[in-house]
């Protein structure tokens, strides 16, 4: 299986992408998949909505943070895509770190037990029974969708980048989302992790799913390729995210990000902010976590993330005039 990603470039409209994933669907991609963001480019609900109705076959999914909608809001915007789409949604509820508290004006709270809370109240509302819940963070009582969900269980896989986010989804999750920004050699360890993890629960570990959103960058010029996806590689970098990025990753066992260079990425963001840190953005950095280069580069550095284990790669293009050349070279024979 193969999919397409996207929701980090702003220059991409919600018309933009349906007719994107319209192509993919057209070309055998089987999997459309939507990232909300923390810098609050587009909302996954117009976004899918607009996608869904622009085609007919494809899986679609997205991510959402937990706390930024309630368990309710959550369930009851689901059933309706699901409704809309014809019950070809899925979800990806991720944690809401500090930094998503912070930045929404939220106050703390434990991000894996409320992730934890959220999805058993998700899937919880989403069976169309009368329902309540009372946990640490979520608290409700005798509540139902008022029209019937499509389906009673719709898959949610946890979008996981930490070590006990690894955790978390390997016990809850239907399957895991890993993380864009990393290495094969990551996915390889957090994999390991995660079916320790869905081991150790006593669940089945052939019945879940392994996903992973790739940077994808594909150019005739290794250079022209780098250069073209430095910005994403910097969307991760700048003082918002930084501080839940490299450290986690290098407990899992990234091998291409180095806590003596947070300093370089603090120094050039206050000096000259995105554009700046996007020069302090090392090759080695582009070439270590992306799928990035010629087109041969690019098919072979997509096979490593499979030969790791991840099983539907989710190819998100640098750029949109990326997107058909994305599509000719791994739309399935």
């Amino acid at each position: 299986m193969i999919g397409l990603a996207a929701g980090y470039d702003p220059t991409m409209t919600p018309r933009d992408l349906a007719e994107a994933f319209r192509q993919a669907e057209a070309r055998g991609f089987e999997v459309g998949f939507f990232s909300e963001t923390i810098e609050l480019v587009r909302d996954s609900v117009t976004s899918l909505a607009t996608i869904g109705l622009n085609t007919d076959r494809i899986t679609l999914g997205c991510t959402q943070i937990v706390r930024l909608r309630t368990p309710l809001v959550m369930a009851q915007t689901l059933a309706a895509l699901d409704e809309l789409t014809g019950g070809r949604m899925m979800m990806a509820p991720g944690a809401c770190t500090h930094t998503h508290a912070k930045r929404h004006g939220l106050h703390r709270a434990d991000p894996g037990q409320s992730l934890i809370e959220w999805v058993e109240a998700i899937r919880l509302i989403l069976t169309g029974e009368r329902v309540s819940y009372h946990g640490e963070h979520v608290n409700f009582d005798d509540v139902q969708i008022s029209f019937p969900p499509t389906r009673s269980s719709v898959p949610l896989f946890i979008p996981a980048t930490s070590k006990k986010g690894l955790e978390i989804a390997g016990r809850i999750g239907d399957g895991v989302l890993l993380n864009a920004t990393c290495s094969p050699e990551y996915s390889a360890n957090a994999i390991k992790s995660v079916r320790q993890a869905c081991e150790d629960a006593g669940r089945d570990w052939s019945q879940f799913k392994v996903w992973q959103i790739v940077n994808t960058s594909v150019e005739d010029d290794h250079r022209k390729a780098l250069d073209a996806i430095r910005w994403e590689i910097a969307s991760k970098l700048d003082p918002i995210q930084l501080p839940f990025i490299i450290k986690p990753k290098k407990v899992v066992g990234e091998p291409y990000m180095h806590e003596e260079d947070i300093p370089i990425f603090e120094e050039a963001w206050r000096r000259g902010g995105k554009q700046a840190l996007i020069e302090a953005v090392p090759d080695s950095y582009v070439e270590g976590l992306t799928a990035s280069g010629t087109p041969d580069e690019v098919v072979a550095r997509i096979q490593r993330y499979r030969d790791a284990g991840v099983q539907v790669p989710l190819l998100r293009p640098a750029a949109p005039h990326q997107f058909e050349r994305i599509l000719d070279l791994f739309a399935p024979a």
